[in-house]
């Protein structure tokens, strides 16, 4: 089997985030890896909190508390809410961790070894008010491009440019407020992206056509732009430092290396905090899946489309750069934006529903099923109350937790608290065999291409179908005049459960261990359902104990929706 790595974007340490950003990136990874895990694949899923950046000192001057502090207090926030959602990564690891700054300091010789890296003296703004230079986000402004008039000194939140602080009209302190701001000379690290454009331009060409469209589309839209050389450092407190052998100065000045430039680095510095947190006795080959392993590791990214520049070009333009064989991604699987009500998702703004409140509301497979099942992929897809609830009811409810309710209930009242026999399998369940072989089959393919929505909607078929057999057979009719073949139902049936509890995983892990438990078998392992398997429907077979478990998804009442779009609000775009 092959070997996968996955990555999704780092989600950056300055709050909990909302639900546009889970869909965006860490929750379709987790349900690939997850998905790859049962198929057998060896998979390492790595991610982490991207804690640099002018965002996270100004959250802590706000605190009152040392950076340090509140980048670990909001580390472990983020990750208590990943584990609520139930995010199986192998490592969940810190951009600021000792093992990121060794390699992007490593990254930084290399690319100045062959003069990829210049540094230059540059007009930045100074606030005489705050005594200092004013790096990006330390600025902000009207957004020169769009006009929009809370633009941040690095990029706008409204029309996604990339931005310099002197770029902004209007510009003011985010630290005190101050307009009287100055243009003073201060030096700078380069990053020679012009001298690299060819090889990007090359790289890209080679993969894009491989790329979802969204993705492709956005690399060539940068490179039709043209690649310019761009500062990689900043004057900030907290960050990578400058390496001072080799470049004194800016280090003796307290330069830190620009977040963008080390941020995508901790995906590699991530794996080997991994593989240094290994416990006792076991051995982690982090440099396996990094280095020199282009034939051996298939590498997928997944992320938002604002993160898309920076991993199909600029990354790309650091690893060519280094001139030493680092891995580089095969596949990125971009996402359009989860609008709340067709208004933008706001963490700056508190708009839309954010992670942490969801799990208040209703367990996390509700949220896995129902984002993953209307993920923006295709185009911007749009989260309301009416459409959550009415997903909700129909397909986790009634489809799926309705089947497993009333094919247990029936049979415990009818036959006992073990699997009945009934005869033998006849046309109709020969029917249903190939019919459940046939979805399983599209299931994978849709999975296996990334699709996620129409692999929830081929999950949504397995489930109906088992009900439509139901409807067919009406096992409460069936009792009345042929008892074997009321349980030959039912029999088929429980074996449909399982099915549903080994391949339903990826989605809703939790109710997919409640569905197997309800089953008393011997040595139930199986990672996956074969085709021939789901033909057979025999898994569980006759006399296996098995218990009701509690309702599965309680359904939503219109008392709900009133009651969760008056505590949310922003219903009005």
């Amino acid at each position: 089997m092959a070997r996968h790595l996955i990555t999704s974007a780092l989600p950056y340490i300055n709050g909990i985030k909302h639900l546009g950003n889970m869909v965006g990136s860490m929750l379709p990874a987790d349900v690939y890896s997850r998905y790859l895990r049962q198929r057998g694949h060896e998979v390492l899923y790595i991610c982490a909190t991207d804690e640099h950046g002018t965002p996270a000192e100004l959250a802590a001057k706000e605190q009152g508390i040392p950076v340090a502090d509140f980048c670990a207090q909001a580390h472990d926030a983020q990750k208590a809410v990943y584990d609520g959602f139930a995010l199986a990564f192998d490592y969940f690891g810190r951009s600021s961790s000792a093992e990121n700054r060794e390699i992007t300091q490593h990254f930084a010789r290399r690319l100045n070894e062959n003069g990829f890296i210049e540094e230059r003296a540059i007009r930045q703004v100074y606030s005489p008010v705050d005594g200092r230079f004013l790096p990006d986000r330390y600025v902000e402004g009207t957004c020169p491009h769009c006009g929009y008039d809370k633009a941040r000194g690095d990029q706008c939140e409204n029309c996604t440019r990339v931005l310099d602080p002197t770029d902004l009209i209007n510009p003011r302190s985010a630290i005190s407020g101050s307009t009287d701001l100055e243009i003073r000379e201060t030096k700078h690290l380069f990053l020679l992206q012009s001298k690299l454009e060819n090889e990007v331009r090359e790289w890209v060409a080679k993969h894009d056509k491989d790329w979802p469209q969204l993705a492709s589309s956005i690399a060539h839209k940068w490179l039709t732009e043209g690649l310019h050389d761009r500062a990689i450092t900043r004057d900030l407190d907290w960050g990578v430092p400058v390496p001072a052998d080799t470049w004194p100065e800016l280090a003796a000045e307290g330069k830190v290396f620009y977040v963008w430039f080390d941020a995508p680095i901790e995906y590699i510095g991530a794996t080997k905090e991994w593989a240094d947190a290994a416990p006792a006795g076991e051995t982690r080959d982090w440099k396996s899946w990094w280095y020199d392993v282009d034939t051996d590791v298939r590498y997928t990214e997944f992320m938002a489309k604002d993160n898309v520049p920076f991993h199909t070009v600029m990354f790309p333009a650091t690893e060519l750069g280094v001139r030493e064989p680092w891995k580089k991604v095969d596949y990125v699987k971009a996402f359009n934006w989860l609008t709340y009500y067709g208004g933008k998702f706001s963490t700056s703004q508190k708009r839309g529903v954010f992670t942490d409140q969801a799990l208040d509301i209703l367990p996390a497979d509700y949220w896995r099923y129902f984002l993953i099942a209307n993920a923006p992929e295709s185009d911007d897809s749009s989260f309301t109350w009416e459409h959550f609830t009415a997903t909700v009811n129909k397909d986790l409810a009634d489809t799926l937790g309705n089947f497993v309710n009333r094919v247990l209930s029936f049979s415990r009242k009818r036959f006992g608290d073990d699997v009945p026999a009934g005869g033998e399998p006849g046309e109709a369940e020969t029917k249903l065999g190939e019919q459940i072989a046939g979805l399983l089959a599209e299931y994978e393919a849709q999975m296996e291409a990334l699709q996620f929505r129409k692999a929830a909607a081929a999950l949504r078929a397995l489930w109906s179908a088992g009900n439509s057999y139901l409807e067919e057979k009406a096992p409460w009719l069936e009792i009345k005049t042929d008892k074997d073949g009321a349980a030959l139902t039912l029999r088929t049936a429980m074996n449909l459960i399982h099915l549903y509890s080994v391949v339903s995983e990826p989605f809703i892990p939790a109710t997919a261990k409640t569905m197997r438990e309800a089953f008393a078998l011997a040595d139930d392992t199986a990672p996956w359902v074969t085709a021939d398997e789901a033909r057979a429907l025999t898994s569980v077979p006759a006399g296996t104990p098995f218990t009701v478990p509690p309702v599965l998804f309680a359904k939503l009442t219109d008392e709900d929706l009133e009651t969760y779009k008056e505590r949310f609000g922003g219903t009005d775009a």
